[in-house]
């Protein structure tokens, strides 16, 4: 794994190389404008906390395991606020998840670190490979346009029972990205969860293209709370393949003065959907409760290009439950293409053109 800081050098950097294999070396190795990372294991209870010089380029020359206690997190934190290229070479990050997969997901049961990797930058940040995550894997909280590429996450030894669990699922709420910024692009690989491939939870100009979402819950925007704007998201291009939800938007029942406006999805392929295909709701947490009213949801298009949706026996197709008078603006549908399964209700929404069910 490749770290490479670009910007105008901080005056106490160093032109030495610094070698970090344990923890113990962080200090000194971060005073350096080289870092080498050899392989070793995080101590449990313990963040990987890299506060980076400007200018520095960090290499990771082997896989990083984090020991085992149920604890808070977050296991890594990346901070740089000027351009930070990043390439991972696919080198692992073992967040040793089946210690911490009880079936009960982060709001119960073994305490999960959480986020697995907190990062706190801006440029770009490529292929890097994401292991068995307690809980959820990257939480983005970007101080300027980030580019993420090649980045896998691959929780499916999670799918199975353990002995923590019982008969349910081992793995549960494993979020492959946390989205809370402005102008950011994830694109181009793999996750393999048991929760929300991405969560958009705030921000502006977000951009989710050429991605394959296998199990988990799809693609989501939220659940928006109170005070929140999502707006100018797109996505398109990807591929989801045997989820619950495949396209949500998700808004608390009691939130507002909040609004999410201009998503428009294009040209993605959902597969073997299990629950629903799209959802849109205004009742988070229940799925076709009675809504809120308080979120703005406006100009949400499936348009241009053609998302073809196929969803399993008994599964909702599209179901749409709004508040009164919350969503408006143009809802151009013509470019959704649905089979399979079953209709689903569309509450107080007679803004949705294109398309029938």
């Amino acid at each position: 794994l490749c770290f490479l800081v670009a910007g105008i050098a901080a005056a106490s950097s160093s032109s030495c190389v610094g070698t970090i294999s344990s923890l113990d070396d962080v200090s000194s190795a971060i005073e350096c404008t080289t870092v080498n990372i050899n392989a070793f294991t995080v101590p449990a209870g313990q963040t990987f906390k890299l506060q980076l010089l400007d200018g520095t380029t960090v290499n990771v020359l082997g896989e990083i395991q984090f020991g085992n206690m149920s604890w808070a997190g977050p296991l890594f934190e990346l901070w740089q606020f000027l351009i930070f290229p990043v390439n991972g070479n696919n080198q692992r990050w073992d967040g040793g998840g089946p210690f911490y997969w009880d079936g009960k997901g982060a709001s119960g049961g073994i305490k999960k670190p959480l986020p697995m990797m907190e990062i706190l930058i801006s440029g770009t940040l490529n292929d890097v490979y994401v292991v068995n995550s307690p809980a959820h894997a990257f939480a983005i909280f970007n101080p300027g346009p980030l580019t993420i590429s090649g980045v896998t996450v691959d929780d499916s030894q999670g799918n199975y029972p353990n002995a923590q669990s019982g008969k349910v699922t081992a793995a549960r709420n494993t979020d492959g990205f946390d989205v809370a910024g402005n102008n950011v692009i994830i694109q181009k690989r793999y996750f393999f969860l048991q929760d929300d491939c991405l969560a958009i939870k705030m921000g502006t100009n977000i951009t989710f293209a050429d991605n394959y979402c296998e199990g988990g819950h799809g693609i989501s925007i939220g659940s928006i709370p109170s005070n929140i704007v999502v707006s100018n998201i797109e996505i398109s291009g990807n591929n989801v393949v045997g989820s619950a939800y495949s396209f949500r938007i998700k808004t608390d029942t009691s939130a507002t003065n909040s609004a999410v406006q201009n998503v428009t999805y294009t040209a993605n392929t959902a597969t073997n959907c299990t629950y629903y295909g799209v959802l849109i709701t205004q009742s988070y947490p229940s799925n076709m409760g009675t809504p809120g009213n308080g979120v703005t949801i406006s100009d949400i298009n499936f348009s241009p290009g053609t998302t073809s949706l196929t969803a399993n026996d008994g599964t909702y197709r599209v179901a749409v439950n709004c508040g009164s008078g919350s969503c408006t603006g143009k809802w151009d549908w013509s470019g959704l293409e649905t089979s399979g399964g079953k209709a689903g209700s569309i509450i107080n929404n007679n803004v949705i053109t294109g398309f029938t069910q």
